[in-house]
């Protein structure tokens, strides 16, 4: 049995992550405000007594100099989430996401607890060079364009992890997620898969934002979670940037058609343009797919779960409610 501490773990992410670990018989505490995660993706944990859950933010100083001594692991899941969310609160997804990680680093490096941390494929910003591998350059948008602030904010996170692990060997990892998808996940920021089938359920319109012919690859939370589970015994991973998703790629067109077929439903695609969602300044990349090579070398990881599969988990999760 092992102490695991999550932030965010009340978060789609975070929770799967927190069943998982706790299933392996350990013991997990989590650090989360709810501001986008929800007390009911871990309601049924309650009662578990290996299961802490903290509700607070996960950069309150003192809360982390009290909590990180007592776990062997820290998973830094907290994070501003969802493109919307992101357009809207540009200064609380910049400072938010900065200021939690430089605090959560720095007690970790005092203690020298090993700590994960969840970044972004954002990161790879306007990039054409297909498929992303994790060491090549990065193109980032102007700052005059939102969209681009939490991309930054994750860069930074994660400059600030390699920092600690060069200068003081701070055990980390760093994980860039591409498009994670599956139960428990909400359209309430943006997210364009439970907000078709949501749509799809209730027989209206799928709203695809921009021409529709922009490719996205989607990974099923359980695969990320697979995964996730293995850098607590993978002492090759450390100070690593390694990517986790799928390469299956799909048009958010494409995607739409597919989970109407799916869910048997009547509804039809409209297409809205990017300014009428997200305003004037608005930057977006047309493919986004993960070179997977260090994943499979280094975890001996794959995913799994074909998206037809993952489309089927998540409405009949949403068909339940």
């Amino acid at each position: 049995m092992k102490r695991y501490l999550v932030t965010g773990g009340a978060g789609f992410i975070g929770s799967h992550l927190v069943e998982g670990l706790l299933k392996r018989g350990n013991c997990v505490t989590i650090i989360d405000d709810l501001s986008t995660g929800n007390w009911s993706n871990i309601a049924s944990l309650e009662s578990n007594i290996n299961f802490r859950a903290i509700i607070a933010s996960a950069d309150e100083r003192q809360l982390l100099e009290r909590e990180v001594p007592k776990h062997e692991f820290v998973y830094h899941l907290a994070s501003a989430v969802g493109v919307k969310l992101i357009i809207d609160h540009p200064v609380e997804t910049v400072q938010r996401i900065v200021r939690t990680t430089d605090s959560l680093v720095d007690v970790c490096t005092r203690y020298h607890i090993p700590l994960l941390l969840t970044s972004t494929s954002e990161v790879y910003g306007k990039s054409d060079r297909i498929p992303f591998s994790e060491d090549n350059d990065i193109t980032i948008g102007a700052t005059s364009k939102r969209r681009w602030a939490y991309a930054s904010a994750k860069m930074l996170d994660e400059f600030l992890l390699l920092a600690h692990h060069y200068q003081t060997s701070l055990p980390v990892f760093i994980v860039r997620l591409f498009n994670t998808v599956g139960p428990k996940q909400t359209g309430q920021y943006g997210m364009v898969v439970p907000r078709f089938i949501n749509a799809a359920i209730k027989n209206q319109p799928l709203e695809i934002y921009g021409d529709g012919k922009q490719q996205r690859c989607f990974c099923s939370v359980f695969d990320v979670v697979e995964a996730l589970l293995k850098f607590d015994s993978a002492p090759q991973a450390i100070g690593q940037v390694i990517n986790l998703g799928s390469n299956e790629e799909i048009s958010i067109q494409q995607l739409a058609e597919k989970i109407i077929n799916i869910v048997n439903s009547k509804s039809n695609l409209k297409f809205i343009p990017y300014e009428d969602v997200y305003g004037l300044d608005f930057d977006d990349m047309r493919r986004r797919v993960p070179d997977l090579t260090k994943a499979e070398k280094l975890l001996n990881w794959k995913p799994k779960t074909k998206l037809n599969e993952i489309i089927k988990q998540i409405y009949q999760n949403q068909y339940r409610k």
